[in-house]
């Protein structure tokens, strides 16, 4: 591939329109998001048909938005990548259909690209030094995994949530707590003003590299229930900054037990959640005394954006994968 290779890339799996130019798999030349949290924040949370009608409406211009920071036009790119899947059918459907559109109009490759594979991806915009193999923690409101990242291509899930994902049960106590949506920031923001130290009821743990998040989830909601019940003041909070523990102390045991048992020092954190400050934290410190080193994303690469998937798209079409064509369909149940 020439040096200087730029792809213009589409995310749209949930409730973020965004487009971004991307050199060389590294170098973001611009990243346009469009969020709509303020639209799904009266619902409490994502409307799939509200989504995709507001992708609808913002996907061209979020396009062209990205090419003008980019100073690029479409003549300077080449190759169109575009989220395929895991997310919502309708949302995925606007991506892939404009990606089609402009592929087949400019004669330009289209690059179909995993969800999942560009969360692992955002950190290569944020550290050009980083390369695999590292064992990731991919930690979002749909996932929670382990991952051993092998090299740009190949993954291989090592632990696995068995039921809720951990940004899904920051979301459900948020609103218990009358927090509102989306969860996670809410709860971090409290709990740098609370003290971690209630003692929830903790659920049996799940052996080897697998987690469970409902029994925690429920523990909180029930300590909730019970102080409400018996009209006792709810110390928000300090049960944020309890949760918060709970949640994360597992995720970060269970990624340095992985990094130990297959012998890699390197770990990279991916997903919304990564955005967590004591996540962040915590891990980098407890892997340092390890002499683990831990990659986080910036906070602009931790939620859904287009850059990430321009990222993980150069990798692909280097390796001569993901190459598609006009009958590409979305997949919102895609897996790794």
């Amino acid at each position: 591939m020439k040096q200087g290779f730029k792809i213009l890339a589409i995310e749209s799996s949930c409730d973020e329109t965004s487009c971004a130019v991307v050199e060389d798999g590294r170098n973001c030349l611009s990243n346009i998001v469009s969020s709509q949290i303020d639209i799904h924040t009266r619902f409490g949370g994502v409307v799939p048909e509200v989504a995709s009608r507001n992708h609808i409406t913002a996907i061209s211009n979020v396009v062209n938005l990205a090419l003008k920071q980019a100073n690029c036009s479409l003549n300077d790119i080449d190759a169109i990548a575009v989220t395929y899947g895991a997310g919502l059918i309708g949302s995925l459907l606007v991506g892939v259909s404009y990606a089609k559109g402009l592929s087949y109009a400019t004669k330009k490759p289209l690059i179909a690209v995993n969800h999942i594979y560009g969360h692992i991806a955002s950190n290569y915009l944020t550290y050009a030094d980083l390369e695999p193999p590292f064992i990731c923690l991919l930690v979002s409101g749909g996932h929670t995994a382990i991952i051993k990242v092998d090299d740009y291509n190949h993954h291989q899930i090592i632990g696995n949530t068995l039921d809720d994902a951990v940004g899904e049960s920051f979301d459900k106590v948020a609103r218990v707590l009358g927090l509102g949506y989306p969860g996670g920031p809410k709860i971090d923001a409290c709990a740098l003003n609370g003290k971690a130290n209630i003692k929830f009821t903790k659920p049996n743990e799940t052996m080897g590299y697998n987690f469970s998040f409902s029994g925690k989830k429920t523990a909180v909601i029930n300590y909730i229930h019970k102080l409400e019940q018996a009209g006792k003041e709810i110390p928000i909070n300090d049960i944020c900054a309890s949760f918060e523990v709970l949640a994360t102390d597992d995720l970060i045991d269970k990624t340095l037990l992985a990094c130990k048992n297959f012998k890699i020092d390197k770990i990279v954190v991916a997903g919304g959640v990564s955005a967590n400050r004591r996540l962040r934290e915590v891990l980098t410190e407890k892997a340092k005394q390890q002499n683990i080193k831990c990659y986080v994303p910036e906070l602009k690469y931790c939620t859904d954006n287009a850059a990430m998937i321009g990222s993980a798209a150069y990798y692909a079409y280097k390796a001569g994968i993901g190459i598609a064509d006009l009958t590409l369909a979305p997949n919102p149940s895609l897996s790794l």
